[in-house]
């Protein structure tokens, strides 16, 4: 990240660690999606990916296919600790990792595989989901990586610079009919009815994708009007996604609590974006009949 001064300094074990924001994220992304790529090739089926392994840290049943995603991108973050660089990373099976002294300042906030029942499924909508952060909020994110299997496109966004799917310029910019699409996540049936009912006469068509990082892009490219989540999601869903919505000039929302939002695992909040503050607010106007976030006042 060119905005971000190089920094050495000495780890414990002698070795010169190098500034984490100024490693080449970039290029371990596009690593991780080969390698992932080359895993579906070879898990067909629906029978082959449903296989279980625990529970994850982040509180959800982990498929065997979501850890092996996962030991993927550890490959890559141990090979840039391996370089000099050091970081705490968030991930939503193994939970908080340290790579390196603690006291980096750099977080590394990654979802392996949003959208594992549709991974599981055949269904082609799943992502890759890689944040770069300089401290512990949405905020702090300064640089967001999705990569979008069904479609094989790549979103990259720099903090304070630019978002872009596959190297082109990425903009909020719809036809300008309003609502016209609105993405929904988190789409049980009971989270969802309160909602589009709160939608009825504003909102002309739904969407589910079965990403929520995926639905948020959509809206940083003007093919959703707005998106919202019937259920509070966490850090990992939406870190990387968030980043590349704001810079491509679409409004985000975490909530009442605005960018602030922690960035840790147990952390729940609802999500919502829109190319506009109007159509925003109409979208979280609509996501107060959602199923509140723990914690969250009645």
């Amino acid at each position: 990240m060119t905005s971000v001064a190089r920094r050495q300094t000495q780890q414990a074990d002698g070795r010169p660690s190098t500034d984490a924001l100024e490693a080449d994220w970039l290029g371990a992304c596009r690593r991780i999606v080969a390698s992932h790529r080359e895993l579906f090739a070879e898990q067909q089926g629906i029978a082959a990916r449903t296989v279980y392994a625990g529970i994850g840290e982040g509180g959800d049943r982990a498929l065997a296919i979501d850890r092996r995603c996962e030991e993927i991108v550890f490959g890559e973050l141990e090979d840039l600790h391996d370089q000099g660089h050091r970081f705490d990373v968030i991930s939503e099976e193994r939970g908080e990792v340290t790579l390196g002294e603690p006291g980096s300042g750099v977080w590394v906030v990654v979802d392996p595989l949003d959208g594992s029942l549709n991974a599981r499924r055949m269904l082609p909508s799943h992502s890759l989901s890689i944040a770069v952060a300089s401290g512990r909020t949405m905020a702090d994110v300064e640089f967001g990586y999705v990569y979008d299997f069904g479609a094989s496109e790549e979103y990259v966004a720099h903090r304070g610079e630019r978002a872009v799917v596959d190297g082109g310029d990425l903009r909020a910019e719809g036809p300008g009919f309003g609502l016209e699409v609105v993405g929904i996540e988190s789409a049980k049936p009971e989270r969802m009815v309160p909602v589009l009912t709160a939608l009825e006469g504003k909102a002309y068509r739904i969407r589910a994708v079965g990403s929520i990082a995926i639905s948020l892009c959509y809206v940083a490219g003007g093919r959703f009007d707005g998106m919202l989540t019937s259920r509070a999601c966490r850090s990992v869903d939406a870190a990387a996604a968030q980043l590349v919505a704001r810079e491509a000039g679409a409004e985000v929302a975490f909530g009442d609590a605005g960018l602030g939002v922690s960035l840790d695992l147990e952390a729940r909040y609802h999500v919502a974006a829109a190319l506009d503050p109007e159509l925003l607010a109409t979208v979280l106007e609509a996501q107060k009949q959602a199923e509140p976030a723990p914690g969250a006042e009645p």
